[in-house]
């Protein structure tokens, strides 16, 4: 079904909309465990996944939030991890979270189809990130993946002074490209700080639920796969 509306600038979340991170936290980790003697603690590394994205979940939360800095989310997510494990190795638990963010920008795991759906929005669109990632870290994503020449201009948190959901975050974005609001529409998988951020600066939005979560409210549009783009643009 073709919607009719007039947009001209697309602003796309990058980590869990075009990047899987799941997948690429994954291939760090594996690389990881051969690399360092993790696998000799007797951990799984499916399990290990799957503590670490909670407790790194919960440390952007409040990073996002300004409840801490930078450097304690890199440093102290990997401790709590370790504690959770039952993992006693505060040396083992450095090397670990350097080695990840040695690693993981490195991996090159997409959603499907992202490669396809961008070369086709950016002969008839503007394109842009926007992403609460650390600079050095989403700029290494960008090149290793192949994304930044599709993009005409990265808006990174750190580096603008406000992180999404906050609505001046996306009105900078706006102001900056010289656009005005209804021309504009958001592409994120994260209802809170994608979708309401958005919405409540005004600016419409495609919430990419994937795993086809419950939603609390309904966004401008919902998709499942980004190849949905395309039906709607």
């Amino acid at each position: 079904m073709q919607y009719m509306i007039p947009y001209k600038h697309l602003f796309f979340d990058l980590d869990n909309t075009l990047l899987d991170f799941r997948a690429n936290a994954r291939d760090a980790f594996q690389d990881i465990f051969n690399r360092t003697g993790l696998a000799d603690k007797t951990c799984d590394p499916e399990k290990f996944l799957s503590v670490f994205e909670k407790h790194n979940d919960r440390f952007w939360i409040a990073y996002r939030n300004g409840l801490i800095k930078k450097d304690v989310l890199r440093s102290e997510r990997f401790v709590h991890v370790f504690r959770e494990l039952g993992i006693s190795d505060n040396e083992l638990a450095k090397t670990v979270s350097d080695l990840y963010m040695e690693l993981a920008p490195l991996k090159t795991n997409l959603f499907d189809h992202v490669h396809e759906t961008l070369e086709y929005l950016k002969h008839k669109y503007h394109l842009y990130i926007l992403t609460n990632g650390f600079a050095e870290v989403q700029l290494k994503k960008l090149r290793a993946s192949r994304l930044q020449p599709y993009f005409r201009k990265l808006f990174i948190a750190e580096m603008v002074g406000y992180q999404k959901p906050d609505r001046r975050f996306f009105e900078y974005a706006v102001k900056s490209v010289h656009a005005h609001k209804k021309e504009c529409l958001m592409t994120g998988n994260d209802l809170e700080a994608d979708v309401e951020g958005a919405r409540n600066a005004g600016i419409d939005q495609v919430y990419f639920n994937p795993y086809k979560k419950p939603v609390s409210f309904a966004p401008t549009f919902e998709i499942n796969s980004i190849r949905d783009l395309i039906g709607i643009l």
